[in-house]
């Protein structure tokens, strides 16, 4: 019997997570439509938000503080060019996902009252700011307050960095890894919790509900498409003055691809450096770089933070004016650049930045769940985009660089 179990288990999760996310959706809203009145069902999808809920603080904590505290000193010219990049691009994803979210608004469905008061001016907005960031590090935690466990771990890392030996911010690194696991494991479960989810909307309000979520899918992956293949090739057209698609259209084929179906920038970090050995590039450089740009390099994930956040305020008509959503951008910059390396990572920091926009956790743990929906398409292209760009960035980088001391390179 425990061996059949084991077989299943296995047979489970050696199984495409997209497939079977899919059928849970169909099989969700067929019984939202044929059976309605069994709402046990929906119990599924509740379990499945609330353990999100429970373990997405402790995962940011662990990987922001581990970040902080791994992070090198005294990188060499092409390290800041590409961190520079890496960031610039990131930031610039974030502000193409604003405009996005102001010219094509969308809206929700959610079942819940916003659980806070949106700020009515700026200095509102920043008074919340402060108060929320100094409280109670374990409080924050335990509550959900993005705000203040993001300054906190980033406290704590410094520290770290200043004062720990290389065991004890290598065993903070290890409790990083066990969440991220933990995460992982929650995730083999997503399935069930969609079914949950979609039988819960769908016999609520009709298969009406995918149109909204059309819209919302529409708008992530333009947004995500502008900054590929317009903003970051310009970034690199800046840097080199050659034309720079061929590099682009190259990353994109041999990374990009891959990360689609894999969906985790960190399992395609092994193809990434493949790559970058093909094109000739410094050994020593991109097997930092590459990495690096699998933890920081977060253009999709921005957009993702973003345009959540912003449906969800339009949802519940909270208004955001043009300070508060510039620093939502930088919010969101900062905050991808934690995203987790498994599929959906960006998708668990969307509470954090709602919580900018005095967004209760209870409503944005909706959104996080809807972006699982979505996410058979959503995380695939968030993760081919930002993977690939990892590539493109590290090759700019390095072929700048051999530019200013007159080496020939080839684009």
């Amino acid at each position: 019997m425990i061996n059949k179990i084991t077989k299943i288990a296995i047979k489970w999760t050696e199984t495409s997570l997209v497939l079977r996310i899919f059928i849970g959706l169909v099989i969700g809203s067929i019984l939202g439509l044929s059976v309605p009145q069994w709402t046990g069902i929906s119990i599924l999808g509740q379990v499945f938000v609330s353990s999100l809920k429970a373990i997405a603080p402790i995962l940011v904590a662990l990987l922001v503080m581990s970040s902080v505290a791994k992070a090198g000193g005294g990188l060499g010219p092409r390290f800041r060019t590409v961190v520079s990049r890496y960031l610039l691009s990131t930031f610039i994803a974030a502000l193409l996902a604003v405009v996005g979210s102001f010219l094509f608004p969308v809206r929700l469905e959610l079942f819940e009252a916003a659980s806070g008061q949106a700020p009515e001016a700026l200095q509102d907005f920043f008074s919340n700011f402060f108060i929320n960031m100094v409280l109670n590090p374990a409080l924050s935690i335990s509550n959900g307050n993005y705000i203040g466990i993001l300054f906190w771990t980033i406290i704590f890392g410094f520290a770290l960095k200043r004062v720990a030996s290389n065991s004890t911010i290598s065993m903070i690194n290890d409790f990083a890894e066990m969440v991220s696991q933990v995460v992982k494991w929650i995730i083999q479960f997503a399935p069930f919790g969609i079914l949950g989810l979609v039988f819960t909307t769908v016999s609520q309000c009709g298969l009406e509900v995918f149109v909204s979520y059309g819209h919302l899918l529409l708008l992530l992956v333009g947004c995500m498409l502008v900054n590929t293949l317009i903003s970051n090739p310009f970034i690199s057209y800046l840097m080199l003055r050659e034309n720079p698609y061929p590099l682009l259209f190259t990353c994109l084929k041999e990374s990009g691809f891959n990360a689609f179906f894999t969906r985790s920038s960190a399992a395609n970090i092994p193809i990434n450096m493949e790559l970058c050995k093909k094109m000739g590039l410094d050994e020593d450089f991109y097997s930092v770089s590459i990495p690096l740009g699998a933890t920081i390099n977060m253009d999709g994930a921005a957009v993702t933070i973003t345009v959540m956040s912003l449906a969800v305020a339009n949802t519940l008509g909270v208004e955001v004016g043009f300070w508060p959503a510039l620093l939502l951008g930088i919010i969101a910059t900062f905050g991808a650049c934690g995203a987790s390396g498994v599929a959906g990572g960006s998708l668990l920091l969307v509470p954090m930045a709602c919580s900018f926009l005095g967004i209760g956790n209870d409503v944005a743990m909706q959104a996080v769940a809807i972006g699982f929906i979505i996410g058979v398409v959503q995380d695939s292209v968030e993760t081919a985009l930002n993977s690939s760009g990892d590539v493109f960035f590290t090759a700019t980088a390095d072929f700048y660089e051999r530019k200013k001391t007159n080496k020939n390179i080839s684009v």
